[in-house]
């Protein structure tokens, strides 16, 4: 059934002379990475497409390749591919874009039909897993860059290979990735983890001001000021939120980040135990049933979801202490 959705999208692929690839807003490296890769191995193996990854730029990741600026309202007979968004209201860059065709490429929880080719695979801990072993069974050519971005990004989204939806198969892909390609893969992880000094700092906040209540939730708030006053930007928290995965009697974790150029906050849940997707989507947020998130311009909202995320830590922990004395 995969194989044939794999044959079904390079199809679609071979049939369009241009080709925009779109993910979700505020993206993280698996988005980024699988979106670059994804053009880059379109336009390495059919050189005569015009192929777009659009959407606004993140600093930080130029390191993994630069997004394109093209005129969306001037481009006709569009085949968009969007990966690593369940939702149409999360799709970044395309406004104004005349499609005549989508693809989806997914692998978070069934949030939204697109109203066209759909490939969502749950199990798989990243996107980029998804486009390596689309692009590793369609016999096309794969370039040490595109592999490079493809392995990141899945090193990144398993937060190495440590979160749970990490599968044997997981591994089994990268190592037919680094097999057939070749790639010094160790020397990429100072692209996912080197850090100014200006983030360890603020990683030093966040450990500092974390309450945790009784229940096993844990939460900070990160207002504009300090995000100033540590010199990062309102995705640094997001990319740091993996490595509070491992504290003692924590259960569901969050971090607030106040964004007052587009007047939102930004919420990132981490959970243990409890699923938090359905949660999250009670304030228009989604994910998975262990990452979500959530985006408000609402500060009352933080506090109902945080009240219902505490909740859950709580039936969760007497859950957990029921099954452990039987």
């Amino acid at each position: 059934m995969t194989r044939d959705i794999w044959k079904k999208i390079i199809k679609k692929i071979k049939q369009y002379d241009t080709i925009v690839i779109a993910r979700h807003i505020g993206p993280d490296p698996d988005a980024i990475c699988s979106q670059i890769a994804l053009r880059d191995a379109i336009k390495d193996n059919f050189p005569k497409k015009n192929v777009y990854a659009v959407g606004a730029g993140v600093s930080k990741f130029r390191k993994y390749g630069i997004l394109d600026k093209p005129d969306i309202s001037t481009l006709k007979k569009v085949l968009l591919i969007t990966l690593d968004v369940p939702n149409k209201s999360r799709i970044d860059g395309i406004e104004g874009m005349k499609i005549s065709e989508i693809i989806k490429i997914d692998h978070h929880p069934f949030e939204e039909d697109f109203g066209g080719l759909e490939w969502m695979d749950e199990n798989a801990c990243s996107t980029c897993q998804m486009i390596t072993k689309m692009l590793l069974n369609s016999h096309l050519d794969i370039s040490n860059g595109v592999a490079e971005n493809l392995f990141l990004g899945i090193v990144s989204d398993s937060d190495r290979f440590l979160l749970s939806y990490t599968t044997t198969e997981t591994f089994s892909i990268v190592t037919s990735l680094l097999t057939r390609t070749k790639i010094p893969f160790t020397k990429y992880y100072e692209k996912l983890y080197e850090r100014p000094i200006e983030e360890l700092k603020f990683m030093g906040y966040l450990i500092d001001h974390l309450t945790i209540t009784e229940n096993g939730f844990a939460y900070v708030f990160i207002s504009n000021e300090i995000i100033e006053e540590y010199k990062v930007d309102t995705a640094t928290a997001s990319n740091m939120i993996n490595n509070f995965n491992y504290i003692k009697g924590v259960h569901v974790w969050s971090f607030v980040t106040e964004d007052k150029k587009n007047n939102i906050y930004k919420v990132n849940i981490r959970s243990k135990g409890p699923i938090i997707n359905e949660i999250a989507s009670k304030y228009n947020g989604g994910g998975h049933k262990f990452a979500s998130g959530v985006r408000t311009p609402n500060k009352e909202d933080i506090d109902m979801l945080f009240n219902d995320l505490d909740l859950a830590c709580k039936e969760y922990k007497i859950d957990k202490e029921k099954n452990d004395m039987v």
